[in-house]
């Protein structure tokens, strides 16, 4: 099932192209990164996916339901998700644990589950161990860690993660990665990752979309190369 479905979808900033005829999928269980030079309007694709941004032509929608036929749900992580007004005075684990409010239970209490969820969500970013300090004694590199672990808290459908391993090392983006893949090929969530670190996450992902620039356009304006894996094909 399709939960992203992008058409023809032109960009332009003023009268500058910065995207052009764009046009992919992603569904339910599938792992999707997004690369592409610096400039190459990787964040604008993202926001207008979410409908932050109107493109000028073509579309990009997002299903209005999850392969249950429930209402979808996303976890959305901009860039320098940890410069997000976090900075009140909760601990660590509270924070994270407001993710699983949002599924129906505010003033209930949190049952195993939830508990469960939360603890896993904290270690997979490599901060349980951190779930008793207050948010205001972190690191920027340690928030945008507990950022993304609310999210996962949340339990969303779509992932729409805008360069989530900044400021992380190699092996917590490796974990990062597997827990990302687990979600995709287990829960059957879906992922669209922008991402630099192309190289060390190939053997996660199923799809890649590379923006390149046309030749004979200015070199603002980008277009989609998608590039799928090649093991797929390989017997």
């Amino acid at each position: 099932m399709e939960y992203i479905d992008v058409q023809h979808l032109s960009f332009f900033y003023d009268d500058e192209p910065v995207l052009q005829d764009i046009t992919f999928q992603v569904h339910e269980g599938e792992f999707v990164i997004l690369t592409g030079e610096n400039g190459a309007a990787k964040s604008t694709l993202l926001k207008s996916i979410l409908g932050l941004l109107k493109p000028q032509e073509g579309f990009a929608t997002i299903s209005k339901v999850n392969a249950r036929g429930e209402k979808l749900t996303i976890g959305y992580a901009p860039q320098q998700i940890s410069s997000f007004n976090i900075g009140f005075p909760s601990k660590v684990l509270e924070f994270v644990e407001s993710g699983r409010y949002q599924k129906g239970k505010w003033f209930k209490k949190l049952d195993d589950e939830d508990h469960t969820h939360v603890q896993k969500a904290l270690e997979s970013v490599g901060m349980w161990e951190m779930r008793n300090k207050k948010i205001g004694e972190l690191s920027g590199g340690q928030k945008q860690r507990i950022a993304l672990a609310r999210i996962f808290a949340t339990d969303p459908d779509l992932f729409v993660l805008d360069e989530p391993t900044t400021g992380m090392d190699k092996e917590s983006r490796e974990r990062f990665y597997q827990l990302l893949k687990h979600n995709s090929k287990v829960h059957n969530k879906a992922i669209i990752m922008v991402t630099h670190e192309h190289e060390d996450i190939k053997g996660y992902v199923d799809t890649h979309i590379q923006l390149v620039r046309k030749e004979d356009s200015p070199w603002r304006c980008f277009s989609m190369d998608l590039c799928k894996e090649p093991s797929k094909h390989q017997h």
